[in-house]
């Protein structure tokens, strides 16, 4: 069984009146790559800075590698943190950046110049150690900013929506290079993000939060397959999921005087009758032929599509509500169309109308 690297036990946080994460609890095993998800405002920023020391919190506890440093200051929490922005010194070199932090720290010289070294070779910024932060670019910034928390040779690095400030390109690159960096390294990272693509692509599991509480906890496959409430199901996925409003009835999803029957439906609570959302994701809705073999099936008018090269996004109305699904980027599409669309309701997700959570 795999020790937790990170314990967070019933962790209260208010500034004054105001609840900002209430009764939360979260274990991250040891080496696990852990992604705090969700919109601004959520917490996700607000629990890591906790974890940091860098909040006082208001009630539980945090515990690190079996010891509780819940009142522990920064320093001595064994954490290296990477922030959104650089806070590289300008007066100083990449070197001088990185080894700033371990002089302060008094790390023998020898030891000072072996991280450095090796923080360079695997962040492969030996070429920038002599320059100061104004001759890099942002992507090379950010490798100078993690590698400031690699250098100082501890259990936990948390990272703070680091890519944030950089362009596509850059986000993109420097995403594969975390990746390989966790590979490499096995540390325990915790990952704050609003970006779901980040999410997706980085966690061993994700955290989905809202309002100061964790929404659902579980493997990317599982968020995007299964997700709990309506909440997770619109903020995963890009584009987001379809809901079509119904009710649940004996015979299946009922909307606009028709059936959609739900056989191989795997119900996570219970097939209860009562309003309720269905919801599809564009991806896994089938045109022409196949969709003809789906349990169910529609004629549709193409309104309006959006070209994205690989994808072309398809907007238009089933059962008179709003609908939007993928084709292939090749296929032509013009306003106007009649189409017949498709889907597989066993891929589907039901939620109840009230409480919002997966039937």
């Amino acid at each position: 069984m795999t020790a937790n690297s990170v314990e967070i036990k019933n962790l209260d946080l208010s500034f004054g009146a105001v609840e900002v994460l209430k009764n939360l609890n979260l274990e991250i095993p040891e080496g696990e790559f852990l992604v705090l998800l969700g919109a601004s405002g959520c917490g996700k920023s607000t629990l890591l800075n906790c974890i940091a020391g860098l909040l006082e919190v208001t009630g539980g506890q945090i515990w690190i590698k079996d010891r509780n440093v819940t009142w522990e200051e920064p320093s001595h929490r064994g954490i290296g943190m990477v922030f959104q922005s650089y806070a590289l010194y300008p007066q100083m070199s990449v070197k001088g950046n990185l080894s700033f932090g371990l002089k302060n720290a008094k790390v023998p010289k020898v030891e000072i110049e072996e991280r450095v070294a090796r923080a360079a070779e695997i962040l492969q910024i030996q070429p920038l150690l002599d320059r100061k932060p104004a001759a890099l670019s942002g992507g090379q910034r950010q490798r100078v900013a993690i590698g400031r928390a690699l250098v100082r040779d501890v259990d936990v690095f948390l990272f703070d929506e680091p890519l944030s400030n950089l362009d596509a390109k850059l986000r993109a690159d420097l995403r594969v290079e975390i990746k390989r960096l966790h590979h490499k390294l096995k540390n325990t990272m915790i990952y704050v993000t609003h970006d779901q693509i980040e999410a997706m692509t980085l966690a061993d599991r994700i955290a989905i939060m809202r309002a100061g509480k964790i929404q659902q906890l579980g493997s990317p496959d599982e968020i995007y397959n299964r997700p709990k409430t309506k909440y997770v199901a619109e903020f995963i996925g890009s584009p987001s999921m379809n809901f079509l409003n119904g009710d649940l009835t004996a015979e299946g999803f009922a909307m606009d005087g028709e059936t959609v029957p739900m056989q191989g439906y795997k119900f996570a609570n219970g097939a209860a009758p009562g309003p309720a959302w269905m919801g599809i994701r564009p991806e896994h809705v089938a045109t022409g032929d196949q969709a003809q073999a789906m349990p169910y099936n529609a004629d549709v008018t193409v309104e309006l599509f959006e070209p994205m090269g690989a994808d072309t996004l398809v907007w238009t109305t089933v059962a008179g509500q709003p609908f939007h699904f993928n084709l292939d980027g090749q296929h032509k599409v013009a306003s106007g169309d009649q189409m017949k669309i498709g889907f597989d309701t066993s891929r589907s997700s039901l939620f109840d109308k009230s409480s919002e959570a997966r039937l």
